[in-house]
């Protein structure tokens, strides 16, 4: 096994595993210390079927069966599809996955410690890869902070709700259908990380409607400005897919964000996504 980290602030690529065979304690236990200090890992031609990504999934942790059902693999409810495709009238995925800056499942008490995205059909116009994905380190961004204001965040705490803003603008159907099941939440506006004991900035213009105690006019500018301060681009490492890539990442430590460079007939994208459980944010 071969760990290439990349140049960015996170990031990494993990070479010569095979990914459908069990892993061995030596062989996850570095895998694992790689993923807490790169927060994204990259696992390059892994040629697995649906039980052998839930195994995998499994090393790091509880899966979850997700809420949007009808998404789901028929016979898999832990995967579910993101896609643009359209057979019979209707998304076989979810398609609107990733549009904005975000971090996966904030909205709930648990939010997963990491997700898994496995692609299958991968977009390419004239030989050139799109659909790329974007990561953006909330813990480089809350270091970067002026002591001050790290100070004055430390104790604050904000309310998500899913979509949250965006239910506003009438983005997704799945927004929509998520946000009928999930009441609001309340998180520290600065997360400590469970494994590596960093802090992290933990807003998204998406998905956070306000913080505690605090007027909404001042609460929303003070979510504008962390949540421009994490996407900023010192901060970020962005993943050029390509067919039987498998990435996984930190959903305490990064935000992700999708190019929607691609469009439904001319291009098919196909992905099989995994959540791990993961702790209250404190």
């Amino acid at each position: 096994m071969r760990i290439e980290p990349s140049p960015n602030a996170i990031g990494a690529t993990i070479h010569d595993v095979d990914l459908a065979q069990p892993l061995s304690a030596a062989d996850f236990d570095r895998i694992e210390v790689a993923f807490n200090a790169h927060a994204v890992i990259a696992f390059p031609r892994q040629h697995l079927d649906e039980a052998q990504l839930i195994a995998l999934a499994r090393c790091f942790g509880e899966v979850e069966r997700i809420f949007l059902t009808h998404y789901a693999h028929p016979r898999y409810p832990e995967i579910m599809y993101v896609s643009n495709i359209r057979e019979n009238g209707r998304d076989i995925g979810h398609a609107d996955a990733g549009r904005v800056w975000h971090t996966d499942m904030s909205y709930t008490a648990r939010p997963p410690r990491a997700t898994l995205l496995y692609a299958l059909e991968v977009p390419m116009e004239n030989g050139v890869v799109l659909g790329d994905t974007h990561f953006a380190s909330a813990a480089d961004a809350h270091d970067s902070l002026p002591a001050e204001t790290q100070r004055r965040i430390a104790n604050l705490r904000a309310i998500h709700q899913v979509a949250g803003r965006r239910a506003r603008t009438g983005t997704g159907q799945g927004d929509q259908a998520l946000r009928h099941e999930q009441p609001a939440v309340i998180h520290p506006v600065v997360r400590t990380h469970p494994y590596t004991s960093r802090k992290c900035l933990y807003v998204s213009k998406g998905e956070c409607d306000g913080i505690e105690g605090m007027a909404a006019d001042q609460a929303l500018a003070l979510i504008e400005e962390l949540a421009e301060r994490i996407v900023e681009p010192r901060f970020r490492h962005t993943h050029r897919w390509q067919v039987h890539d498998l990435l996984m990442w930190d959903n305490c430590t990064v935000q992700h964000l999708a190019s929607f460079d691609y469009r439904w007939p001319q291009h098919r994208r196909l992905m099989q996504r995994v959540t791990v459980g993961g702790s209250a944010p404190v």
